[in-house]
C-alpha cells in the first residue's frame, strides 16, 4: 500500500461554501482521490481552515504551515508522496504579501518535505506542489481579501518556478476548477470531484 499525505487549508479540509459546513468525506477531493486510486493507496487528510504557508495569523492561532509541517510529516512516516496546496489564506490583506512571496513560502514547505527522511527506507518523499485556484467573486470576505483577487492570478506562474527549484512536481488547480462565487475562495462539491480525479492522475503517474 502506498501512502499519500494531503497538506492544505480549508479546501483540503473540505469546507462547503453553500452550507458553511464540511463536505462529506467521499465528496471532498481527498475522498475522491482515495476512490480513484483504490485500495492500493492510503490517503491521509491534513487540512486546516485558515492555514497559511509560513506566517502566523494574529487572529487565529496555530495556522502557520511551516511550524506544523515537520511534526506532521514525522507522525505519518513512512509515506511515498506529500501533496501541498496552500497559499489562499496568505492572500488576506492583513498579511500584505505579494504573489511571489507566497510562492517563495510554498517553496520553503516543499524544500522541508524534500529534505525530510520520512519516505520508505528513510528516504525523502516525493512532493506535489499545487497552486490553489484563483479567487473569484468575493462576497462577505471582500475586505478580508482586499487585493487578493489580482495576486491570486499570479500564483500558478510562481509556484511552477518554485516546484522546479526544489525538485517537486507542479500542478495548477486553477487549470481544472474554479472557486465558488458564493464566497470566492472555496470550491463546491462538483469541483472537488474534478480536482480529485485530476490529482489522482498526477499521483498515479508520480508513483507508478
Amino acid at each position: 500500500m502506498k501512502t499519500i499525505v494531503c497538506f492544505g487549508d480549508s479546501n483540503t479540509w473540505g469546507y462547503d461554501p453553500a452550507a458553511s459546513s464540511r463536505h462529506p468525506h467521499d465528496r471532498r477531493w481527498t475522498g475522491v482521490l482515495q476512490s480513484e486510486l483504490g485500495a492500493e493507496y492510503r490517503i491521509i487528510e491534513e487540512g486546516l481552515n485558515g492555514r497559511t504557508t509560513t506566517v502566523d495569523d494574529p487572529i487565529h492561532d496555530h495556522r502557520n504551515g511551516r511550524t506544523y509541517l515537520p511534526p506532521c510529516l514525522e507522525s505519518h512516516a513512512p509515506f511515498e508522496l506529500v501533496i501541498i496546496m496552500l497559499g489562499t489564506n496568505d492572500l488576506k490583506a492583513r498579511f500584505n504579501r505579494s504573489g511571489s512571496d507566497i510562492a517563495e513560502s510554498a517553496g520553503i514547505l516543499t524544500d522541508i518535505a524534500r529534505r525530510s527522511p520520512v519516505g520508505p527506507g528513510g528516504r525523502p518523499p516525493k512532493v506535489l506542489l499545487i497552486a490553489p485556484p484563483p479567487i473569484t467573486q468575493l462576497t462577505d470576505l471582500d475586505e478580508m481579501f482586499a487585493g487578493g483577487y489580482e495576486k491570486s492570478r499570479t500564483l500558478a506562474r510562481y509556484y511552477k518556478l518554485r516546484a522546479a527549484r526544489y525538485g517537486a512536481t507542479f500542478f495548477d488547480a486553477g487549470s481544472v476548477v474554479s472557486c465558488s462565487d458564493l464566497d470566492g475562495i472555496h470550491i463546491e462539491a462538483p469541483e472537488h470531484a474534478t480536482l480529485g480525479k485530476a490529482i489522482a492522475a498526477v499521483a498515479r503517474d508520480m508513483l507508478g
